[in-house]
């Protein structure tokens, strides 16, 4: 094992505002685990929606500034803090994630404190670069889909279908025969689409899609839906829906709140819900958790596979995150420490 060092580089947020010059690379004592924790060399970490957020303050918390950005990661423990968990863990490649406010650190960094149960070992098949995307895009996919399947529920309607999470929904629901209604913004999204064999898409930038998309939910019976978007979009897909529907929103594109119409809630018993990982993953014992990251694992190649447009080291931190805001479609923005 390698010797560990005293300092290291890290990406620091130091506002919440969204701004380049808010973030910077920093030189700072790695941190030591305590108590059923370990400390990960990170090798990887991928730039997500949920990320961007963060460094607006539009996420679901805030860490005390400055903080260090990042909310999922791959690397190998180098060092267990005391614990049986963490003391299986030393030596192994984990998945592992810092979307916790009690987590003070972040994995925009070469060293991070975690506690061992946010730790995932690796199967000997995945990656270091599938493995940092693990955590929140697939793991998330896997139980949107679980939903569809559990609720029985004959086809869904999903918004940012283009996205690389929207993809997962498309390919893992194939695999399980659901029917996916896929909406996108852009004509070249459509494109991507069509190229990935999807057989239902509709651009709502088109004049029709509200009467497209009406007839195709009740058509294909599309009772569950799944939304990224937020804004305007919850209400357009929520009222073409059939009754009794019930709509997931686990994102917002658009950094609007949702638009839903009462009539939809009072008098067609739809449901608009809303989904966060953390909060799904949390009611799960840690036998499921483990049973859940073994299937995900062995989709990570194919259904759950994530694309790649670019590679930045974290001195380009601030570079990276400018361009995945400008074109999250192209694929994942990855930060390799």
């Amino acid at each position: 094992m390698a010797s560990i060092p005293s300092s290291m580089r890290a990406v620091q947020l130091r506002a919440y505002d969204g701004k380049p010059e808010s973030v910077a690379v920093v030189h700072m004592p790695v941190p030591r685990p305590g108590a059923g924790e370990v400390l990960v060399h990170i090798a990887a970490t991928p730039l997500n929606p949920s990320d961007e957020a963060f460094t607006r303050g539009l996420y679901g918390f805030k860490k005390p500034l400055p903080a260090i950005p990042g909310f999922e990661g791959s690397g190998t423990v180098i060092e267990a803090g005391g614990g049986m968990m963490a003391a299986f863990l030393k030596g192994k490649r984990v998945a592992c994630h810092a979307a916790d406010p009690k987590i003070a650190g972040g994995t925009w960094a070469e060293y991070l404190v975690t506690p061992a149960s946010a730790a995932v070992p690796l199967r000997k098949e995945v990656d270091m670069e599938q493995g940092a995307t693990m955590l929140v895009n697939p793991m998330t996919a896997w139980a949107l889909v679980e939903a569809a399947r559990q609720g029985k529920h004959p086809a869904i309607v999903q918004t940012a279908a283009a996205g690389a999470l929207g993809r997962m929904v498309l390919r893992l629901a194939r695999r399980f025969s659901i029917p996916v209604i896929n909406v996108v913004r852009r004509a070249e999204q459509v494109e991507l689409l069509r190229g990935l064999s999807a057989e239902h898409i509709l651009n709502s930038s088109d004049q029709d899609f509200d009467i497209k998309l009406r007839e195709l939910c009740r058509q294909l019976k599309a009772s569950i839906g799944f939304d990224a978007v937020a804004g305007e979009t919850t209400l357009r897909v929520l009222r073409a829906q059939p009754k009794g529907s019930r709509m997931l929103v686990y994102g917002a594109l658009t950094l609007t709140p949702c638009q839903v119409d009462p009539g939809s809630l009072i008098f067609e018993g739809k449901r608009l819900e809303g989904f966060w990982l953390s909060g799904w993953l949390r009611g799960k014992s840690l036998l499921t958790k483990f049973r859940i990251s073994q299937q995900v694992q062995k989709l990570l190649s194919n259904e759950l596979k994530t694309e790649f447009q670019a590679r930045f080291p974290l001195e380009e931190a601030a570079r990276a995150l400018q361009q995945y805001a400008a074109n999250m479609t192209a694929g994942k923005i990855l930060l390799v420490p």
